[in-house]
């Protein structure tokens, strides 16, 4: 058996409705502070606390993971982080836990990863949709879900899919059993391994 890395409790994030861009961009001045995180969709401001060294835990072990893989791989990628993706035409604020640009010359990154500890909040789906963020991935619960961006006749809508479009052949169950593995290094080491097989 493989022992798992526990995590908090959720937390509701505070959410302040009707607040214009204006209104976000100067409240978002004075909310500049570690620990926290601040979106913006559709005139609601979301603050969330980060939850501290499960969160961080995660999201760094789910980077390296990742980044291993694309290494290994032979991707041509960039990790931008939590880099502040944001439009005022579209009224969107947002910073995903990590994100990858998969290829040289992008303006935005390809994939964001959502490390999720918090219940409630905006609709982050919708906020990345309006930037055009061609695949998204949840981690919650020890659970991944990934959504890819779709251009229909209607317009863009993100569809539920089981394996990653961006990242073409990753083992999603491998790499979600090491996730979640209690230890760091041991987690690395498999992943590495069973990748050189």
């Amino acid at each position: 058996m493989v022992a798992a890395i526990a995590t908090p409790q959720k937390e509701s994030p505070l959410l302040f409705a009707k607040l214009t861009w204006r209104e976000f961009k100067a409240v978002e001045q004075l909310l500049d502070r570690p620990g926290y995180r601040i979106s913006f969709l559709d005139g609601t401001l979301e603050i969330v606390k980060m939850p501290g060294e499960p969160h961080e835990t995660i999201k760094e072990r789910l980077g390296a993971l990742l980044e291993l893989f694309l290494l290994m791989g032979g991707f041509d990628f960039t990790p931008t982080g939590s880099m502040t993706l944001e439009s005022e035409g579209v009224a969107v604020k947002r910073e995903a836990d990590k994100s990858y640009k998969l290829a040289p010359d992008r303006k935005l990154p390809d994939l964001v990863i959502e490390v999720v500890f918090s219940s409630g909040g905006i609709d982050k789906l919708e906020a990345y949709k309006r930037l055009k963020i061609s695949e998204v991935w949840f981690w919650e619960d020890g659970l991944l879900e990934i959504y890819h961006l779709r251009r229909e006749d209607d317009g863009l809508h993100y569809e539920k899919i089981s394996k990653s479009e961006a990242v073409k052949g990753i083992d999603l169950d491998l790499f979600l059993r090491c996730i979640n593995m209690a230890n760091h290094v041991e987690a690395i080491k498999t992943f590495q391994q069973t990748l050189q097989k």
